[in-house]
């Protein structure tokens, strides 16, 4: 099996994975809605989130993405599997000396965080705010272990598991939230956050029959010495320092959003969530599923399949996100009354939602290219170089932030954020280019041009389609759903027969994809 096709197969399955798991993670979203609306009390719950995502990515994320597959898949490549679990061993046993210091500080300085985080909320949000973080802090320790077999797993290309993971991982939250949340008492949307960490457990236990049957091998040692390990370290480094860094943006947004008003966050939040659904299910899948092949060509030195392999699934982020994010400009009032707009969440939030939703669907495509062009430095085992690019991204989006706020409130944190994306995609094909000398942007750019053509034509007429439909089906939630439904059947048929007119290469590759699932 080619390459090319074995990429496209593991984004499949991981396609099919996260499209299961985003579901649930908007019928989660939509629950909240309906229980608590709009307000400071899910401006508290998002808040939560940022301490412990920090630890996360911090120790575990980045070492994952930028260190750990690469020189873990360069051992097995190589036949020295051995060598690799006792590599594994020392930075597993690392990792977790390090986030249970981290975790149990920050379980003691939570509430001097979030007064820098959140300054402009009230004292009894920042009270629920704290309460919230501290039972979320266990999170990063239980997410180390499901993220760490992921990235052992992922090297000998098997992806199923972590799949199923994330889905189960969603379903404990709904499961929870619906059990222990009541919409009259703001504080008990805490049920939700305890379903976040049996939700995590649950993401690691399931993977563990997979982890024995590639061998599991674990060794009670922490060798600094090791090649692999100070490899590890070197390259984990500079991602360390991104993410660090990095959280100076996050702390700006969220410092911003608390002076606006209340419910200002959620509804970033929530428009964040939907801006994330295209490059989780689609852009993250086929990164993932094109990185251990990355790995393997970088290892052996096999140029033209390198740049091939990277090509194809640029290419097909593109070709697959563009007319989305046409699609979610064009029916994000429907989309957002449909997923959102019951209970306490009213007709006012949709409106609020629908302003930021349509900055962050400009930067959709630019944000999914760019969970593959990092992973191409990460496969040459070169980390530095995307850091410093993000840290320039990180940079332009503080000073975009400061500039657009005002004008735009809400809006403007979130055009923001696309426009960083967008400068962080043309330094990374710039430098790219100049790494390896040739990087197919000949055809990436005519793909990017025929799949931009073929979209804007699309979200021309479901436009024309959404304003004709609405006064005789009116703004309710049966209306909503019939404009949803058949105005993204009309857009995926007049896209799908524009692409096959143009004969684009992506339009085939993309339908072999889906009749293969179809036909399992």
């Amino acid at each position: 099996m080619s390459a090319t096709k074995t990429v496209a197969k593991a984004a499949g399955l991981l396609m099919v994975a996260q499209l299961a798991s985003r579901i649930l993670g908007f019928f989660r979203e939509s629950i909240m809605a309906g229980y608590f609306g709009k307000t400071s009390a899910t401006d508290a719950y998002n808040t939560a989130f940022i301490l412990p995502d920090l630890i996360y990515w911090l120790l575990v994320g980045g070492v994952l993405s930028s260190a750990f597959i690469p020189v873990f898949s360069e051992y097995i490549h190589k036949n020295n599997e051995e060598e690799g679990w006792r590599v594994v061993s020392s930075v597993v046993n690392l990792i977790f000396i390090g986030l249970g210091v981290l975790v149990v500080l920050a379980l003691i300085f939570t509430p001097q965080f979030i007064q820098l985080q959140v300054p402009g909320f009230s004292e009894e949000n920042k009270v629920l705010a704290i309460h919230l973080t501290r039972i979320i802090l266990i999170q990063p320790l239980l997410l180390a272990l499901s993220g760490i077999t992921m990235g052992v797993l992922n090297s000998y290309k098997i992806f199923w598991p972590s799949a199923l993971g994330t889905v189960l991982y969603n379903a404990c939250i709904i499961l929870f939230g619906i059990i222990l949340a009541r919409p009259d008492k703001p504080e008990t949307i805490s049920g939700f956050a305890i379903g976040v960490v049996v939700g995590a457990l649950m993401n690691f236990v399931v993977q563990i029959p997979a982890l024995r049957r590639v061998g599991l091998r674990y060794y009670p040692i922490i060798d600094w010495h090791h090649p692999g390990v100070k490899r590890i370290a070197t390259l984990a480094v500079p991602i360390i320092l991104s993410y660090a860094l990095n959280q100076i943006q996050v702390v700006v947004n969220s410092n911003l959003g608390s002076h606006l008003v209340a419910g200002s966050i959620t509804s970033i939040w929530y428009s964040y969530r939907l801006f994330q659904l295209p490059v989780g299910i689609f852009a993250f899948a086929i990164a993932v599923a094109a990185f251990p092949t990355l790995n393997e060509h970088a290892a052996l030195k096999h140029w033209k399949e390198f740049i091939a392999t990277s090509s194809s699934a640029v290419r097909m982020v593109i070709f697959i996100t563009v007319p989305i994010s046409i699609g979610m400009i064009v029916l994000r009032y429907p989309l957002i009354r449909v997923l959102f707009q019951h209970g306490a969440f009213t007709a006012e939030d949709t409106l609020a939602t629908a302003i930021p939703l349509f900055f962050f669907c400009v930067g959709i495509s630019a944000q999914s290219v760019i969970q593959i062009l990092p992973r191409m430095f990460y496969a040459l085992q070169e980390t530095w170089t995307p850091v410093i690019l993000g840290v320039i991204s990180m940079i332009a989006n503080v000073v975009f932030m400061f500039l657009l706020v005002n004008p735009l409130q809400a809006g403007g944190l979130a055009f923001a954020t696309s426009l960083a994306a967008i400068v962080n995609m043309i330094m990374l094909f710039y430098v790219l280019r100049k790494r390896l000398k040739h990087i197919d942007g000949i055809r990436i750019l005519q793909t990017t041009l025929k799949t931009l053509a073929a979209s804007l034509v699309m979200g021309g007429a479901v436009a024309i389609w959404a304003k004709w439909l609405t006064p005789y089906l009116g703004s309710g939630t049966v209306g909503s759903i019939i404009i949803l439904i058949t105005g993204t059947v009309l857009g995926a048929v007049i896209f799908a027969g524009e692409a096959k007119l143009m004969r684009m290469e992506e339009f085939n590759q993309t339908l072999g994809v889906v009749e293969k699932k179809l036909h399992r």
